[in-house]
Order: C-alpha cells, then sequence, then structure tokens
C-alpha cells in the first residue's frame, strides 16, 4: 500500500513510518522539516519504499500535486503542539496548521481517489470534561479550551461531516499522552512530554524533580504507530473515531524512577518545600484515562509497553542514538 503521511518527520510521524514500512508498505513523509540523519540512516534499509519531501502543508499547491501522485492512504499528522505563549502571540499559525490546511487535503484526497484517510486528534480535545470523569469514551461530551484542543476537536468533527457528505473513509483518532522515539525540541512542540525532559535532565546531567507523581495514561510511541497501522489496514473500521492509549495508569515520576534504576547517575524525585520542579507536567492535574474498549473489542488490540519495558526500550533507543549511556 502506497501511503502519505503529513507530518512526517515529526516525532509522532517517524513512529507511524516505520511501523508501516516494517508491515512492507511503501510510506511518503511531506513535512516542512527534513527527515533527520539518524532517522534516514535507522529507515536507510527499507530503500525505495521511503520518500521525504520537505514542502509546508499551508501551501495548496504543493499538497494537491504530492496527493496527485497516487496513494491509498493519508496520515494527517502536521500540527503545532502549542502552549500559551504561542497561543497568545500567534493563534493564526496554529489555526492555519492545525485546522484549515486539513480542507484542501481532504478534498484533493477525494479527487484522487484515496482510499482512506487517518486524522490524528489528541486526548486533548475532551478539555476540561477530562477532569470531571472518571474514564473518557468516545462519546464523553468534549470541552475543549486550549487553540490546540480546539484544533484537534474542530478536525475531528469536520472530517466526520465531509465523510457523510462525501461518503468516504475518515477516521480520526485521539491519542493519549505519547512519547518515545524520535521525541524531539523543535519549532511545533511547545510541550515535550516528562519523559522526555527526564531524558533530557540525564542527558545534561541535572535532577529530574517533579511537582507532583503525574499520572496518566501514557502512551509509548511505538503502540501508538502500531494502532494507526492497523487502522490504515482494517478492511472496513466500524467507527470513525477511535481512542489510542494504554488504558492503564501509571506515573511519570515512576517511569523515571525505572530509568534511573537503569542508568545510576539520574535522580527522579519530587520537589522539596519550596523548590521548584525541573520536569514542567503541562497542567495543573491529572486527567482521567481514555477508555480502548472500541479498538479492544472491535480488533483484539492492546498496548504492549507499560510503565517498566517502555523504560527500557526508550533507555537502549536513546543510548543506540545519543551515543552513551
Amino acid at each position: 500500500m502506497r501511503i502519505l503521511v503529513f507530518g512526517g518527520t515529526g516525532f509522532v510521524g517517524l513512529n507511524i513510518a516505520a511501523a508501516l514500512l516494517a508491515r512492507g508498505h511503501a510510506v511518503t513523509l511531506f513535512d516542512r522539516a527534513g527527515l533527520p540523519s539518524d532517522a534516514q540512516k535507522d529507515l536507510a534499509s527499507h530503500g525505495d519504499r521511503l520518500t521525504a519531501i520537505q514542502g509546508d502543508i499551508t501551501d495548496n499547491r504543493a499538497v494537491e500535486q504530492v496527493i496527485a501522485t497516487g496513494y491509498e492512504a493519508i496520515v494527517l499528522g502536521a500540527a503545532i503542539t502549542a502552549g500559551p505563549a504561542r497561543e497568545a502571540s500567534d493563534p493564526e499559525t496554529i489555526l492555519r496548521v492545525n485546522l484549515l490546511a486539513q480542507t484542501p487535503i481532504l478534498i484533493a484526497a477525494r479527487s484522487s481517489g484515496v482510499r482512506r484517510i487517518i486524522n490524528l486528534s489528541s486526548a486533548a480535545a475532551y478539555g476540561a470534561s477530562a477532569f470531571r470523569n472518571v474514564l473518557l469514551d468516545e462519546e464523553t461530551p468534549c470541552d475543549p479550551a486550549s487553540l490546540y484542543a480546539i484544533t484537534k476537536f474542530a478536525s475531528e468533527k469536520i472530517a466526520a461531516r465531509l465523510a457523510g457528505l462525501w461518503q468516504c473513509e475518515i477516521i480520526s483518532v485521539r491519542l493519549s499522552a505519547a512519547f518515545g522515539p524520535w521525541e524531539r525540541s523543535n519549532d511545533v512542540r511547545d510541550t515535550p512530554s516528562p519523559q522526555a525532559q527526564i531524558l533530557a535532565a540525564m542527558q545534561e546531567g541535572y535532577e529530574a524533580v517533579l511537582s507532583r507523581p503525574g499520572v496518566r495514561d501514557w502512551i509509548y510511541a511505538v503502540d501508538l504507530a502500531e494502532a494507526v497501522t492497523l487502522l490504515i489496514e482494517a478492511a472496513k473500521p466500524k467507527h470513525q473515531l477511535y481512542n489510542v492509549s494504554t488504558g492503564v495508569e501509571w506515573s511519570a515520576l515512576q517511569w523515571g524512577q525505572e530509568l534511573a534504576a537503569l542508568h545510576p547517575g539520574l535522580i527522579c524525585r519530587l520537589t522539596d518545600a519550596g523548590e521548584v520542579a525541573t520536569i514542567d507536567l503541562h497542567s495543573p492535574a491529572d486527567r482521567a484515562p481514555l477508555s480502548v474498549a472500541r479498538l479492544t473489542e472491535e480488533f483484539g488490540w492492546s498496548a504492549r509497553f507499560g510503565c517498566a519495558d517502555s523504560a527500557a526500550d526508550l533507555s537502549r533507543w536513546w543510548s543506540e542514538h545519543r551515543g552513551g549511556s
């Protein structure tokens, strides 16, 4: 299958690309940023099944031209994960990239006969509802507040509406809090995961200090990519919206301590009285976990990585790619 991934050289896009290539698909990555050199080396064994195109998702002509070359599936993954400072200073760019760029892609995909489109959304779409419920399923009413959350929720509604009008397959997936290989700081990601921040503390030699444990249903990017691959390959999914999560809660503190057990120089702990945290949890409280009943009941899917094994796997990956422990 030929698959086009918008935002393909980003953190999530690269994990999805790796999963698709491992399954024998041909993958084209379209992104403003080029393919990182270490990713190029990692994926080199797939030869001409991997293509990387540098382009801007807001450039309608470039988008139409690449889609017209013919794909069976498209993944919409380009987004700015904006924090409050960027929201205040540049709301226009956030809206243009996260939402307004979606419609020209969907129109071009329809014209070119693309069989299925996967729209990557986020648990952020639940917004304030995530703190009023004990479990979040796909029927839980959403109350998004941040521009990132609003654009993700709106993208789902637009996708569902056009899928109904056009009688085509557009599936949105709400990703839980993700971390894993290829996560890195760049100019479109304002909210790095606590796990990425803990790894940075390890690399730079300072303590990873958290203001609270940070409990969440974290999802390792390798698992996330396998779920997206499943939805691309499935004969006929029953739903237009799926949560993707481990469905199991554990803390960022626990994860950091699992990593510290593998790297004795790392200290991961809670703040003392009056101390400032070095790890940003990006929210004042812990939200409810996402239900993955739809994926489990329909496909038998479940995440493979939990707290300890994701720490071990990411430690291995980090050491291979960063040149040491």
